[in-house]
Formats: C-alpha cells, sequence, structure tokens
C-alpha cells in the first residue's frame, strides 16, 4: 500500500503560515471574488499574445475559473474529458497514468505548458506528459488549441498544445480554506493566499489529498486489492511590476505523489505493494519590457522543469520471487526571447528565439522466476534552438490573417522548418464566421529512442501536416452560438520499434480525419446549456488498422442553472463511443473492442454566508460499468461533500 503521510499536521502548518503572511501585505483580509469572465473571451496561445476569440482561426476551447470550480475539477485530466475532439484515458483510478490525445494524433504529440513552462517528460520513452498528478489549484483558464503548432511551439505540438495559466494575485490578500470527504475514503483539504495591488501580487495554494481508491487492475476480472493515492501539491505566483513599462513574473509548481500501482490490467493483475512515487518542479522566471510608446513589447523568459519518478516492487506472498527498484529522473531547461512590434492596428509582427537542453536517466532492476535483470541508461543530453516569425494582419475588422515560419536546430539531427496560415473572415452582419488553418508540425526523437539500448542515432523527427476549415454562426442576438469544423491530419516517418531490428526506425503513417460541432446557448440569466460533437477517424496507414483508444464519436453536454444569487447546479453529461484497444493480459497481446459509455456527473454549491460555502458533486451518477483501457477499473458511483470558507 501507499506509504502514507499523516496530512493533518501538514495542513496545520499551512493554515498557520498563510494566516500569518497575510498580514504582511499590510491590507485587510476579505473575501474571493467570483472569478468571472470577461464577455469578450480572449485567447493567448494560438499567437502567443492576448486575442480576441474572434480574431482566432484556430479551433480552440478555453476552460475558465469559473468552469473549474461550478464544475468541482480537482485535475487538469478531468477538466479535458468533455472538450472536443479530446480522448482522455486514465489506467485505473485517482493517480493512476492518465493520457491525452487530440484529433486522433497520439497522446506524445500534445505539447503541455503550465505557465509558459514545457511540462513533457524527456526521460520517458516518447517525452509524453502523465495529467495524472496535476491538480486545478490556482489555475485561471486552460487552453487548448488543436492542430499542428510547432511554427510557434517546435517539438511535440504535432497534434496541439494544452496552456494552464495560473491566476495573478489581485485585490486585498484573501484566505481560502476549504476541506472535502468522500467516497473510497477520499479526504482533500487546500487553503490559500491571493492578494496584489499596482507593485506586487502574489497566489499561493496547498493541497492534499487521500484516497483509498479502487483496484487498479479490474475487480470483475478478481482483482480486490484498493489501490491509494495521496498527492500533495504547491503552486505560486509572484509578480513585481515598478512601472507600468516594466513587470517581473516568478512561477513554481511542485508536486508530490505516491500511488499503488498493478502489474498489469486483467486476471490476476493485483499487487499489494507496488508503488510509484512522482515528484515534479516547475519553475520560471519572466520579465516584460514595452518601449517606444508601447511599440515593442520584449518578453523574456527562463524556465526550469524537473521529473523523478522511482517505482518499488517488494515480494510479497502473492508474488515471493518479485522484486522492482527503478528510478527516472528527467530536465529540462528551456530559454526564451520574443519581440512584438505593434506597427498599426492593423498589424502586429512578432519574432522569437527559444532556446532549451533536455537531459535523463534510468536505472532500472528486477528480480523474477527467471532470473535477475538490470538495465542503465546513463545521462544523455540532447538541445534544440528555435527561431520563429509570425505576422498578425487585420483588415477593415473583416478579414484577421496569421502567417508564420520557425527553424529548429537540434543537436542530433538538424533542421527542421515548420509553417502555419490561419485566417478568419467576420460577417458582422449576420453573426458569421469563416475560418480555416493550413501547417505543419514535427517531434523531435527522444532520448530514449536515440540512446538506450534500442535506441537509433540516425533516426529523423516524425513529421505532420494538418488543414481544417469550419464556420460558426451567432443567432438570436448573440444568445445561442453554432459551429462546425472538419478536419484533417497526415502524420509521416512516426518512430516505432522495429522488432526485425530490435532498434527504433521511422517506419509508421498514420492519418486523421473528423468533424467537430459544437452549441452553445443561454436561456436566460440562470440557464446555459452547451453541447458538442466530435466524429474521428484516426487509421494507421501501415497496418490499416483503427489506432488504438480513440472513439469515432464523443458527445458532452453541460447544462449550468444559476438560482438566487447563491448557488449553482451543473449536470455534465459525456458519451464515448466504441474503441480498439489490446489486451496484454492474454499471449500473444490481441486486439479487442472497448464498449461504449455514458458518464452523467452532477455538481453543486450554495453560500451560506458570504464567507461559507457549502459544495458537493456526484461523479458517475448512473454508476456506468466501463473500461478506458482494457482490463484496468474505473470508479462506480461516487459522492464528495465540503465547505469552503473565505476569510
Amino acid at each position: 500500500m501507499v506509504r502514507r503521510r499523516n496530512a493533518i499536521p501538514l495542513l496545520g502548518s499551512v493554515i498557520l503560515a498563510t494566516l500569518a503572511l497575510a498580514p504582511a501585505f499590510g491590507l485587510e483580509v476579505q473575501a474571493d471574488d467570483d472569478g468571472q469572465t470577461s464577455d469578450e473571451e480572449i485567447i493567448i496561445t494560438a499567437t502567443r499574445l492576448e486575442t480576441p476569440s474572434r480574431e482566432v482561426a484556430s479551433s480552440s476551447t478555453v476552460i475558465t475559473t469559473q468552469d473549474i470550480q461550478e464544475r468541482q475539477y480537482q485535475t487538469v485530466g478531468d477538466a479535458l474529458r468533455g472538450v472536443p475532439a479530446l480522448d482522455v484515458v486514465r489506467s485505473g483510478g485517482k493517480g493512476q497514468p492518465t493520457s491525452v490525445f487530440i484529433r486522433g494524433a497520439k497522446s506524445e504529440h500534445t505539447l503541455v505548458l503550465i505557465d509558459g513552462i514545457e511540462v513533457n517528460d524527456p526521460i520517458t520513452p516518447a517525452r509524453t506528459f502523465d495529467f495524472a498528478n496535476l491538480t486545478t489549484d490556482e489555475v485561471e483558464r486552460i487552453e487548448i488549441i488543436r492542430g499542428p503548432q510547432s511554427t510557434l511551439y517546435g517539438s511535440d505540438a504535432i497534434g496541439g498544445v494544452i496552456n494552464i495559466i495560473t491566476r495573478r494575485g489581485e485585490g486585498p490578500p484573501r484566505i481560502t480554506l476549504q476541506a472535502e470527504g468522500g467516497s473510497f475514503h477520499t479526504y482533500r483539504e487546500r487553503v490559500g493566499l491571493s492578494g496584489g495591488n499596482d507593485f506586487a501580487n502574489l497566489s499561493l495554494s496547498i493541497s492534499r489529498t487521500d484516497t483509498d481508491g479502487i483496484s487498479a487492475a479490474n475487480e470483475r476480472d478478481g482483482n480486490s486489492e484498493r489501490d491509494g493515492y495521496d498527492n500533495t501539491s504547491v503552486s505560486t505566483r509572484f509578480g513585481l511590476t515598478p512601472s507600468e513599462d516594466f513587470s517581473i513574473d516568478f512561477f513554481f509548481r511542485y508536486l508530490d505523489s505516491a500511488a499503488d500501482i498493478d502489474n498489469f490490467g486483467g486476471p490476476f493483475g493485483d499487487d499489494p505493494n507496488n508503488v510509484l512515487e512522482t515528484r515534479r518542479m516547475f519553475l520560471r522566471a519572466e520579465s516584460n519590457l514595452t518601449t517606444l510608446d508601447d511599440l515593442w513589447e520584449q518578453t523574456i523568459g527562463l524556465s526550469v522543469s524537473s521529473h523523478d519518478r522511482r517505482n518499488d516492487n517488494d515480494p510479497d506472498p502473492d508474488h515471493p520471487l518479485d522484486l522492482l527498484r527503478s528510478s527516472f529522473e528527467g530536465r529540462l531547461i528551456g530559454f526564451d526571447w520574443q519581440h512584438s512590434f505593434y506597427l498599426h492596428e492593423s498589424n502586429i509582427l512578432t519574432f522569437g528565439f527559444e532556446a532549451e537542453e533536455e537531459e535523463g536517466k534510468s536505472e532500472y532492476y528486477s528480480e523474477s522466476m527467471f532470473g535477475p535483470y538490470s538495465s542503465t541508461f546513463p545521462e544523455k543530453t540532447a538541445s534544440t534552438l528555435g527561431y520563429y516569425a509570425q505576422d498578425q494582419i487585420k483588415l477593415r475588422d473583416r478579414l484577421f490573417t496569421t502567417v508564420g515560419v520557425r527553424l529548429d536546430e537540434h543537436s542530433r539531427f538538424g533542421t527542421e522548418t515548420t509553417y502555419r496560415i490561419a485566417p478568419a473572415y467576420v460577417i458582422e452582419e449576420t453573426g458569421t464566421k469563416l475560418k480555416a488553418t493550413y501547417g505543419t508540425g514535427f517531434k523531435a526523437p527522444t532520448l530514449f529512442q536515440l540512446f538506450s539500448d534500442y535506441g537509433n542515432s540516425a533516426l529523423d523527427p516524425e513529421t505532420s501536416e494538418g488543414w481544417d476549415a469550419g464556420v460558426e454562426q451567432q443567432l438570436l442576438g448573440e444568445k445561442l452560438t453554432m459551429g462546425v469544423t472538419y478536419f484533417h491530419n497526415e502524420f509521416d516517418d512516426l518512430i516505432d520499434f522495429d522488432f526485425v531490428t530490435s532498434t527504433y526506425k521511422n517506419i509508421a503513417q498514420a492519418e486523421s480525419q473528423g468533424v467537430e460541432a459544437f452549441a452553445a446557448a443561454r436561456a436566460n440569466e440562470h440557464l446555459t446549456v452547451a453541447a458538442s460533437y466530435t466524429y474521428t477517424d484516426a487509421q494507421d496507414e501501415t497496418t490499416g488498422e483503427d489506432l488504438l483508444r480513440r472513439a469515432r464519436h464523443k458527445f458532452s453536454m453541460d447544462v449550468n442553472y444559476r438560482f438566487q444569487d447563491k448557488g449553482t447546479i451543473r449536470c455534465e453529461v459525456v458519451y464515448v463511443g466504441e474503441r480498439e484497444d489490446v489486451d496484454t493480459s492474454t499471449f500473444p497481446a490481441a486486439r479487442v473492442e472497448l464498449d461504449e459509455y455514458t458518464l452523467v456527473n452532477l455538481a453543486g454549491s450554495y453560500e451560506i454566508t458570504e464567507n461559507l460555502e457549502v459544495f458537493g458533486r456526484v461523479e458517475n451518477l448512473t454508476d456506468e460499468e466501463y473500461e478506458e483501457v482494457k482490463g484496468f477499473g474505473t470508479p462506480g458511483v461516487a459522492g464528495y461533500v465540503g465547505l469552503k470558507l473565505l476569510l
């Protein structure tokens, strides 16, 4: 079982420390605000600049603080489940490995950013990011941009970008104390401090989650041992604004988790003492300078991401001959310098430079009935230099076009050039927006693919080419918005394992195409309804088979009702259609089809007083039985209730 650390003394110390910090600002403590979003939605990730959504051609989704609070999302992975064209796949209950696929692309084709920090793990075989432990603490917004984005973000952004942006402290200091408990002996505590003025701002959050969980290997296959999980997360953002033209910000996030895991999915997958411990640290310092009467804006930043994982498994009565010791350490250091020139109200020209170095090492030792086995991956490094240019053009406040080009120099394979164009045309008279994008992308070979025992130093980068076209329409005085987009992506030179030579090679090709449709309606000031549907056809061009774990059909609906200016009720429905997977509990492993499923989640809150709020939610309201990964379990109906105190 997870070696649990006592959460009560930790939380008590944090609360006392936070209360002590508040008077240091010299300001009176007051209640938190509602976190309401502005009428005109702003998107940053699509252009690296704050841009009104009406001017953005990219297919995008923004999840706001209000969405997170009202739906009571605990992790970023949970928040992404209802997003169009995204498949979120978790191998078990809370804390188990969680992957995201965008528009049928591989999970490693998604670049994940937190406050401008690249957080994909360099020491994983494909440089993926595991969403299992990333909480929503202090998250202001999550922006999801679909389609190739390498022109602005370089490697890993073949399928799209998920950008998590944390909150900036504003107003007099305010303290938030929050606690909840519920099914599977789950408990979560959180304390937060936020505040700021024209000179300084601070937001801080510390949270702790403990749960006994469910069996990662499906209980329906005879696995009965529950796999517990604990998570301690710290998120901080601190900023200084010495003048109107200059600011500096510091970002810090630390994750420390331990999860019981099972040996595999399916019958006899249980293991009572297989534990995965994960520690991640993300740090960034960033400054912004505006000169020449606001014509030239510079942003310069230094980022560090650190990933440390350890997997230990001691012998037990059911596995007397099994022993495992493994450790994985990855680091990524990045430097970026961006220049934006506001040449005219109709033209913004952006140039940027990025440099990053990744490094990783690992050790592995196991014992089994077949004898001992050990493997060492000595520390290896790779570096990339990137140069990009982008031009945003506005014509008569109707035609908005973004064009860009990028050159990347990789220390191992050489150079790669990518480009993108994204026009949008708005017809104000009819409330119509026409949009389209075309772009290319690439993904550099990973350290493991280059230098492991199965590595190949002659690998080329994976490449992609993608386009989409769509229309959005506003009706009934902007109370109803509808849209539909067709997308098509081709992936070439994909790196896969060649069983003939026992090495990685550029031998695979894939293609995905589909349709995204959405509708959002505001019936009145109390009731809003939103729905989306995605059809995705993703195939391996080498074998002609469907890509694994990508659903052809996905539907989501969200109904939000506010009452008495104090309460909210929000119902979310997510339908995921049939998709193919592999049953690894058989030999040889066989392709299987996973059944469709529908999840219904209900969340509500009510302000008892100005400073006290009660909230609760029911997950999987209909107690649906389903699998996201063959052989791994999923939670049944679960309920949680909590209190939030604002001081």
